[in-house]
């Protein structure tokens, strides 16, 4: 089910919230069962066939984890991690490998059509995090209750945030309605979630709408003007940011309800004077993950500047791999791999830029490279930069008033987890929420649900 949707607003979430909060109460113990319990059933709503797959990941890797801690054998966790890759390319990247195959003259590899199971990478690589981190002496054994939360919490599985164990374990031993800030945790949560919805239905739906025709048409075969170029290359760069930080909002706000802090994804990445400041604000705990699993395993910065930028380059293009199973994917990743590697060479040489032009570049270097991650096609995407670049008609009809609008707040506003948080305790500011509230659903109600762009990752 939808965040954004009526059967989680008004059925799911007021019924894990009552029972959630009669447990906390009256039986703690049943408190984190519970959780689990409900998480499997949200996860469950989108097609029940799914949860044997999350079941079975979840108890094989912490068979592995308790195997490891009583033998001490080191070839259980990369055995482990290794099967974990080989579920997630079979599930998502099966038919990709076979296109690739097949383009070599003489070999007919099958394709199969093999529904993909939402949130598969994101609670892949949470096996592989603690998985890895377990190998290396940092993380405890946990019992299975509280390793099936960890990877399953319904306001994380599908699409993040990606969570470190250290980060979220301790809280599930907390007694959060006990705690002195717990009404205040509540309201705050509460609040989150209203912002989140707003920023979804309001900007990213909207834009959505601007979006999708041109790039369809494009993918078609179809001449882009310069006009709907622009539209849509603008449009996409807003609406990827609305649609997954509003998700994000939602997800912390929606963990703070249930007396957990998850970690921030978004920092006003629009505001970025490079590309290395732009991955530190854009999907943080992504960009975490690449860089002490990958960048860092594959060198890093300390062998030498070839290896350094070898690593960078390979981190990214594996990064946009994860994204999707396709090669204007790859292509994207490689784009910021090849941005970032020019960047640190640009800094070993001492150059300096100014501020205004180093956020001018980084944000038309950001806005091009997400033709190649929108687009379907090589060619489709060629069709957006022939636009962009005036090599067809002029075109007319630019939606500027929408565009212009989400750029302001992407830019100038202040991200939503900073504003909810700066909000003092008053009534009135209350009162405005719920009216925000009742927007947002009549919103919902005469529109088109979109689903998250990041769901289908």
């Amino acid at each position: 089910m939808l965040f954004n949707s009526f059967v989680f607003l008004f059925a799911f979430l007021p019924v894990a919230l009552l029972t959630h909060w009669l447990a906390e109460r009256f039986r703690p113990e049943w408190r984190l069962p519970l959780l689990a319990v409900l998480s499997f059933v949200f996860y469950g709503y989108w097609d029940w066939r799914f949860i044997p797959l999350l079941a079975a990941s979840i108890l094989v890797n912490w068979l592995v984890a308790q195997a490891f801690m009583r033998s001490g054998r080191g070839v259980l966790i990369p055995a482990a991690i290794a099967a974990n890759l080989i579920v997630l390319a079979i599930f998502k990247y099966f038919n990709f490998f076979a296109d690739l195959a097949n383009l070599i003259p003489g070999l007919h590899a099958p394709r199969y059509d093999i529904a993909l199971p939402l949130g598969i990478s994101f609670f892949s690589f949470h096996h592989i995090m603690y998985l890895t981190d377990l190998k290396a002496g940092k993380a405890p054994r946990y019992d299975l209750v509280r390793y099936a939360l960890y990877i399953g919490f319904f306001p994380q599985v599908l699409a993040g945030p990606l969570v470190r164990w250290s980060e979220i374990m301790h809280q599930f031993d907390e007694r959060p309605y006990e705690r002195s800030d717990a009404a205040e945790r509540f309201a705050r949560g509460l609040m989150l979630l209203v912002v989140g919805l707003a920023k979804k239905v309001f900007i990213g739906d909207q834009l959505a709408a601007y979006v999708n025709p041109i790039f369809q048409a494009a993918d078609a075969g179809n001449a882009v003007s310069f006009v709907e170029a622009w539209q849509a290359a603008l449009g996409f760069t807003f609406q990827i940011y609305f649609d997954f930080s509003g998700y994000t909002d939602m997800a912390l706000g929606l963990a703070l309800l249930f007396g957990i802090v998850l970690p921030q994804n978004f920092d006003s990445p629009y505001r970025s004077v490079s590309l290395q400041d732009f991955w530190r604000r854009w999907h943080m705990t992504l960009s975490r993950f690449l860089r002490d699993y990958l960048y860092i395993a594959m060198g890093g910065n300390r062998r030498g500047l070839a290896i350094q930028l070898g690593a960078l380059f390979a981190t990214m293009t594996l990064g946009g791999l994860w994204h999707g199973a396709g090669l204007t994917f790859v292509a994207w990743g490689a784009a910021h791999g090849a941005g970032l590697a020019l960047g640190v060479l640009w800094r070993k040489a001492g150059l300096r830029m100014p501020v205004l032009v180093g956020w001018a570049l980084t944000f038309a270097f950001v806005l091009l490279t997400w033709v190649l991650f929108r687009a379907t096609t090589f060619e489709g995407a060629l069709r957006i930069y022939e636009g962009l670049f005036g090599l067809g008609s002029f075109g007319a009809g630019f939606k500027w008033r929408a565009i212009a609008i989400a750029a302001a707040v992407a830019v100038i506003g202040p991200t939503a987890w900073a504003f909810v948080h700066k909000l003092p305790p008053r009534r009135w500011i209350a009162v405005l929420f719920a009216i925000l509230f009742v927007i947002v659903l009549f919103k919902i109600g005469d529109d088109a649900n979109y689903e998250f762009i990041y769901f289908q990752f």
